[in-house]
């Protein structure tokens, strides 16, 4: 049988390996995990193939398939029930105003109505409040809220 002028009864080990590196380039790309599963399914093909070159070009993307698929499904039922299995000495790395919580400041301006801003290591960020507060009184962050943080008197 012919795809695309190539005859598939002619189908080597490299072929496969050739088809997971395009794979491995669109996972690189996409960053969706998506595609390295079938990538992965056709390394293991290529394996295969050439163990036993004999193989019928039916049963290779029969179980190319098969192979993606369970790779495709068996990573999101993984990640569905592992939700946090990648832990990090660092949670709040990327959660720049999660960094904060807990932290004491000055503020740099008053609180009127609510709001004021405190100076926060080389930026200011807007802060809210229950009460109104002058500028120069200690505050603690409780929480964030978006880009603002939410503050305490201490």
């Amino acid at each position: 049988m012919e795809l695309f002028g190539y005859n598939l009864e002619e189908i080597v080990y490299w072929h496969w390996l050739v088809l997971a590196g395009v794979f491995f380039i669109l996972e690189i790309l996409s960053m969706s995990f998506f595609f390295l599963w079938i990538g992965v399914s056709a390394v293991i093909m290529g394996v295969l193939v050439l163990i036993t070159p004999d193989m019928a070009w039916q049963l290779q993307f029969s179980i190319w398939a098969l192979l993606s698929v369970v790779g495709a499904v068996g990573w999101r039922v993984y990640k569905k029930n592992n939700p946090d299995a990648i832990k990090s000495d660092q949670p709040n790395l990327n959660k720049r105003g999660d960094q904060y919580v807990g932290r004491t400041f000055t503020l740099a301006e008053p609180i009127t109505n609510g709001f004021g801003k405190v100076k926060v290591d080389d930026s200011i960020w807007k802060v809210e409040c229950a009460i109104d507060l002058e500028a120069g009184a200690k505050i603690r962050v409780t929480a964030v809220d978006g880009t603002i943080l939410q503050v305490e008197v201490v």
